[in-house]
């Protein structure tokens, strides 16, 4: 297991651009149903648009062999994808958007805390880099549909050390399947919606990071969560 590495992620803005369409993906009822609105949530969520998204990175059960125990948590970094692992050599697969923060580590934790609509506190660091942006939001950005974390976060930890990874929604559904310059893992928030209501507190993360580790540059920090982070 590499060394736990001090670094926080969240989903800062990011400029849109272009996501390569599959020839000939037509949207299905059952999609089109799955990224639906949902009036239900604390803060009614809007639909999501998928029809540009590539049809790889929807939901859908699939076949996943692996030794790890059923309701392990498998994020796979490098291809984009997160596996819920279930009984008979199957697994939910959901596809993911991966920050710096998010290929900074590989190892092990547990998901020992989630929430519901999270807070967001932007750290010290942070701040101090960018005061005019981020200092209205030091003592924490409420929840909400402009929060970065979006409508649901997973927690990790390592014993009774918080790794700063975080697994959570995002502002952004164009950026699923692609590599960010900034976050950590990051789901559609109807895709997080289900993976949280699915994931009990104590459950295994398993995170595969296959190529060499990211680290921060001269200048740079990976500091985008504070511990305090909370409902």
């Amino acid at each position: 297991m590499m060394p736990l590495a001090l670094a926080g992620c969240v989903s800062a803005p990011q400029q849109p651009y272009e996501v390569a369409r599959a020839p000939g993906f037509a949207v299905s009822a059952e999609y089109l149903a799955m990224y639906a609105e949902r009036p239900d949530e604390q803060f009614p969520l809007p639909a999501t648009d998928i029809s540009e998204v590539d049809p790889r990175y929807l939901r859908r059960e699939v076949s996943y062999p692996t030794r790890e125990q059923p309701g392990t948590i498998i994020v796979d970094t490098d291809n984009k994808f997160l596996y819920l692992v279930r009984e008979n050599g199957r697994a939910i697969r959901y596809g993911i958007g991966v920050g710096k923060q998010g290929m900074s580590w590989r190892g092990r934790a547990t998901v020992a805390r989630k929430a519901a609509w999270p807070r967001w506190t932007p750290t010290a660091a942070m701040i101090a880099r960018d005061p005019e942006k981020n200092g209205p939001w030091a003592g924490g950005m409420a929840a909400g549909l402009d929060n970065p974390l979006g409508a649901r976060a997973l927690y990790l930890y390592q014993g009774d050390r918080d790794t700063l990874y975080r697994i959570h929604g995002t502002t952004e559904p164009w950026s699923i399947g692609q590599s960010v310059s900034s976050g950590c893992i990051r789901l559609f928030n109807q895709d997080i919606i289900d993976l949280h209501s699915r994931v009990p507190t104590g459950s295994t993360v398993v995170v595969l990071n296959r190529g060499q580790l990211l680290t921060p540059q001269p200048g740079e920090t990976f500091d985008e969560f504070a511990a305090a982070d909370s409902i």
